[in-house]
């Protein structure tokens, strides 16, 4: 949970962090070591005899040649951000721009290059994706996708190194909510999200992270263990299914296999500490670990007073990958991600004249607990020189607990009594596997197939108790299994330099309500002939099944209980994109898309009513709605706008604006706005940095964010006053708008190269200009009126890391 942090507090916690990470050194190291392997984009074969050398003033004799593993080695590099040119005849030469040397840590990059349509000498293609920083890892994503590192988490302000919200910053992503990371893509629900982590499907991947959500207000995921990772919202490949919004594919990095590298870290997500290195001098194979523990609770424990009171967030969390070599051709990889987290949120300790959470009330006290795994084993093989396979299979495990007590006060409002007066449990386990194969026939014909499976076991219990008639309610109560399989199939063509195109297949069968579905997935791009921009179209159907605890919600027919949802089928949504791409400069890149989104199948009540489950998503219940069908329809279109000027000479921007429309249909065939029809956005960031004398280097990174006010459903006050609860007027849903957020974070970072480690040192003013955005409005029983709270007010984060 974010709490709010008072000045004094933050100034013990910067000395606290600076007496925990002082290191004495008195030389500086001006080189470091970069090596890596350069591979085959789609077979993953070693490449022998490539060509890597250094670009820039006086860097002309660096450079290397890969030997017969493929493998590249570049000593003496000098501190600061590198250009590396690595290119190969008969491939598509390769510029990797701002790669950051440290002292502290050597700099392993492995390469992968796209063979060339042409059979001449060497080609180069400015425009060519794999010079761009932005270029996924998937070849085969053409349209509304973008690869990120783990430097623009730490770069960007107010990313705090969470991926989530970093992603926040890219065109056609709604942030907004200061307390929780919930990705809202062009207007969907967070739960139309897949998380991927390796290959494998993952659930929600953050700190009280609910089973019927995507985000949370902490990440479990950790920032110094991902590698270059991709980010997609509309018409993605083949390969990717069971999601109508958007897609998190995660990568972590190996471990470096030739030295141990050691890592401390102080800010406000937690403490870590990180090692990574070989298992022997003799071994190729490397380890990669992270844990880290919340820094308030270990201040807690300590009897360090941060002005949070009872509801100190404490979690703990674990990220880790194992690499082996297998033979000449394979490697064995065993990755996993653990957390558990919880919090007492007691109203009967709120201070009465200035309660406003974020999350709890001061009508309940309540105790969630959270608890998340997931560990997988990968084999990964070049078949041959042009096909590669991949197999991982893993399980992952969540455990969501939560308590409610209602209080009752007296006349001076001090709580006499509590209550029960909600409960529940949700476990689930999934046994997952995914099995790919690619396959490069030639230089322009392409083939990539795979299958997978999802078997999950599901815990779930909830009731609501009225201890006023001594009875209770159950909503949800099953333990059951249930298998997802999913198959694909793409077809890639490269007719020439300029023109390439894909077709492929997506199917998925689910044996909760024994239904399939097809999906054809199509691609089309043409680069003219001056290399510089690009003109690309993706179309594609996207189903995805509905949320376990939608499909198990009970309903009360006279002495019995029904599963009135167990049948409710996929809902499905179409992708239209137009993607036009322009490299102005060589560091400056205009994007432009057009999109039209449109859903079906949604689920809506057989009465009618202005509900419908894409509504849902970014609360940390589920809703419990019963008696649903497959007939609710929605929309969303609009223009994403982004002008790049990639890191260079010490500086960067990036302007990202989003205008859309996002609008659905309940049962009651009016047609309304959803609840994240914020219909603009617009991010401006910008980030300077400075090299210093003796190995030091300060920068500043601005934020601003503006975001139109969402709309919301009006509160009845004369009903909420009767019944002593909020009732809301759901025949006038999403009807009232608040005002636009708006927000300015600010990032002073300092980095101090040693002889053989790096000091870094940031401070993040978030919310600088202490705007008051809107967070909710709610009926409070005690006082009989409608209260508003607020997000996050000023709020300072201090961070500290050292590598060594």
């Amino acid at each position: 949970m974010t709490p709010l942090l008072h000045t004094r507090s933050t100034l013990k916690f910067v000395l606290f962090s600076i007496l925990f990470l002082i290191y004495n050194s008195l030389f500086a190291q001006s080189t470091q070591t970069l090596r890596g392997r350069v591979t085959d984009g789609v077979s993953k074969t070693p490449l022998i005899g490539v060509s890597i050398r250094m670009a820039g003033d006086g860097l002309a004799t660096l450079g290397s040649t890969t030997d017969e593993h493929g493998d590249y080695r570049i000593d003496k590099v000098p501190l600061g951000r590198q250009t590396l040119i690595v290119s190969y005849i008969g491939y598509e030469t390769q510029t990797l721009a701002n790669i950051l040397v440290t002292a502290g840590k050597e700099v392993v990059l492995d390469v992968s290059l796209q063979e060339a349509v042409s059979e001449l000498t060497e080609i180069v293609v400015t425009s060519d994706s794999h010079s761009d920083k932005t270029a996924t890892n998937n070849e085969l994503a053409l349209v509304s996708s973008r690869a990120f590192n783990t430097d623009e988490t730490k770069r960007y302000a107010g990313a705090l190194g969470d991926p989530s919200r970093m992603a926040a910053n890219f065109a056609g992503v709604v942030g907004g909510n200061d307390g929780r990371n919930d990705i809202v893509v062009r207007g969907n629900s967070p739960t139309g999200m897949l998380w991927q982590m390796e290959g494998l499907n993952i659930p929600n991947p953050n700190h009280f992270g609910t089973l019927v959500s995507t985000g949370g207000p902490v990440s479990m995921l950790n920032a110094n263990t991902l590698g270059k990772s991709d980010f997609m919202t509309s018409a993605f490949p083949a390969q990717y299914g069971n999601a109508t919004a958007g897609v998190f594919d995660l990568a972590l990095r190996n471990g470096n296999n030739e030295k141990t590298e050691l890592m401390a870290q102080a800010g406000f997500n937690g403490f870590e500490v990180g090692a990574e290195g070989p298992f022997s001098k003799n071994s190729k194979g490397s380890y990669l670990v992270n844990y880290r523990y919340s820094t308030l609770g270990v201040f807690k424990a300590l009897g360090i007073e941060f002005g949070t009171g009872t509801a100190t967030p404490l979690y703990q969390d674990l990220n880790f990958k194992i690499a082996l070599p297998s033979g000449k051709k394979g490697t064995f990889t065993v990755f996993g991600m653990g957390g558990a987290s919880a919090i007492d949120l007691k109203g009967s300790d709120a201070d009465l004249d200035n309660a406003k959470s974020l999350y709890g009330s001061e009508n309940y006290d309540s105790y969630p607990r959270y608890k998340t795994g997931v560990i997988g084993v990968a084999y990964e093989r070049t078949v041959s020189a042009k096909t590669f396979a991949r197999l991982v299979a893993g399980i992952s495990h969540t455990n969501e607990q939560f308590t409610n007590d209602s209080l009752v006060r007296d006349e001076t409002q001090q709580v006499i009594n509590k209550y029960l007066s909600n409960e529940g449990k949700f476990a689930t386990t999934k046994y997952s596997a995914n099995f790919q194969t690619r396959t490069k026939f030639n230089r322009r014909n392409t083939l990539v197939s795979g299958v997978m499976m999802d078997l999950s076991n599901v815990d779930l219990y909830q009731r609501d108790v009225f201890t006023n008639v001594g009875t209770d309610t159950v909503r949800l109560h099953v333990k059951d299994r249930t298998t997802l399989y999913q198959f694909h199939t793409t077809w890639r063509h490269r007719f020439n330099e300029h023109w390439s195109a894909q077709a492929g297949a997506h199917a998925q069968y689910y044996d909760l309500n024994k239904q399939w579905a097809v999906e054809p997935r199509l691609g089309l791009q043409f680069i003219p002939g001056d290399g510089k921009q690009s003109f690309s179209l993706g179309y594609g159907i996207h189903n995805q099944a509905q949320n376990i605890t939608t499909s198990y919600v009970q309903t009360r027919v006279g002495d019995k209980s029904a599963l009135t949802n167990l049948d409710l089928g996929f809902t499905t949504s179409h992708h239209f994109v137009f993607t036009y791409d322009r490299n102005i400069t060589e560091h400056l890149r205009f994007k432009g898309e057009a999109y039209y989104q449109a859903l079906s199948n949604v689920p809506v009540e057989r009465n009618a009513s202005s509900f419908a489950s894409i509504n849902s998503g970014i609360s940390f219940g589920p809703t419990n709605t019963d008696s649903l069908v497959n007939k609710g329809v929605g929309k969303n279109y609009g223009v994403e706008l982004t002008l790049e000027r990639f890191f260079n000479q010490g500086y960067y921007f990036l302007v990202t604006t989003s205008l859309f429309n996002s609008r659905y249909e309940g049962s009651d065939g009016i047609e309304r706005n959803t609840a994240y029809n914020v219909k603009h956005v617009l991010n401006v960031l910008g980030g300077k940095e400075w090299a210093l004398p003796q190995g030091k280097f300060f920068s500043v990174n601005l934020k601003v964010t503006t975001i139109g006010g969402p709309y919301l459903t009006p509160l009845d006050l004369e009903e909420s006053q009767a019944r002593g609860r909020a009732v809301y007027r759901d025949s006038e849903a999403y009807s009232v708008r608040q005002k636009s957020y708006f927000r300015v974070d600010l990032r002073l970072s300092y980095r101090q190269e040693y002889k053989r480690s790096t000091l870094e040192a940031s401070l993040d003013l978030q919310n600088l200009t202490n705007s008051q955005n809107i967070f909710s409005q709610t009926y409070n029983p005690r006082t009989n009126s409608v209260i508003t709270i607020y997000q996050q007010p000023f709020f300072p984060v201090p961070y500290v890391r050292f590598t060594f």
